[in-house]
């Protein structure tokens, strides 16, 4: 007789990319927000002499100043990023009757705002200040809204591109949409004169950390019975 074969134990499921994500992004936002309420003084001085040279250029360069200061105020203003996520809400339910990534989508939008909020808060980290300044904002500084408020929308939609397998012509252009976008808004909030450069690293991150932290949450609640999400352009049958 042959001797009952034991059963092997049950193996760990591997991380997914998303955890591997959210933890490499996790250990540097701790770090950052920990350096910034602590004001630790390399930081700050580099904070400073970075920001005082943007200014200056700022200052010599109007033209350059007032196109910044019309794509931070309008075309990547968080208001502006927020009703592109509710015109993609009203996209999914009314078109592709996806309730399920619509209310994630809007979820995480709101959650995004309120998380920046509740740091700012927080924080009370101060703004520059300055002599001759170009622009102005309100409430406190770290993180930036901007910076985190585009990086939580357009990598949220660039994920359900990934979802909903989008061909690579539109990947690849949203894809450089979104980085320039983001990228630029940090940018012109340090040009501009309105935040620290740790203020928009700190938004680009804790953005960043949202958006694979949703990933990782949807990927887990998913089950076998949820119905998969219909491609955007639909394959011809070879």
């Amino acid at each position: 007789m042959h001797s009952p074969t034991l059963d092997s134990p049950p193996r760990t499921a591997a991380p997914t990319a998303a955890v591997r994500v959210a933890v490499a992004l996790a250990v540097p936002s701790v770090l950052l927000i920990a350096l910034v309420t602590l004001s630790w003084d390399p930081l700050m001085d580099l904070d400073g002499d970075i920001a005082r040279t943007t200014h200056e250029w700022a200052v010599d360069e109007p033209d350059v100043t007032q196109t910044a200061r019309i794509l931070t105020d309008w075309v990547w203003d968080p208001w502006t990023m927020r009703a592109l996520a509710t015109a993609t809400v009203l996209w999914l339910i009314i078109r592709r009757s996806a309730w399920r990534p619509a209310l994630w989508l809007g979820a995480v939008t709101l959650l995004g705002t309120l998380l920046q909020q509740g740091m700012k808060a927080a924080v009370g980290r101060e703004r520059p200040v300055w002599r001759d300044p170009v622009d102005s904002a309100h409430y406190a500084a770290f993180p930036s809204g901007h910076a985190m408020t585009a990086a939580v929308v357009c990598g949220l939609l660039l994920w359900l591109l990934h979802l909903y397998g989008a061909g690579r012509v539109l990947w690849r252009i949203a894809t450089t949409v979104a980085a320039v976008s983001v990228i630029g808004v940090g940018l012109t909030r340090v040009w501009t004169g309105v935040h620290w450069p740790t203020d928009v690293l700190g938004g680009w991150l804790l953005g960043a950390l949202t958006v694979a932290l949703t990933v990782v949450s949807y990927e887990r609640s998913r089950t076998p019975s949820t119905d998969a999400p219909q491609p955007l352009v639909d394959q011809e049958h070879r």
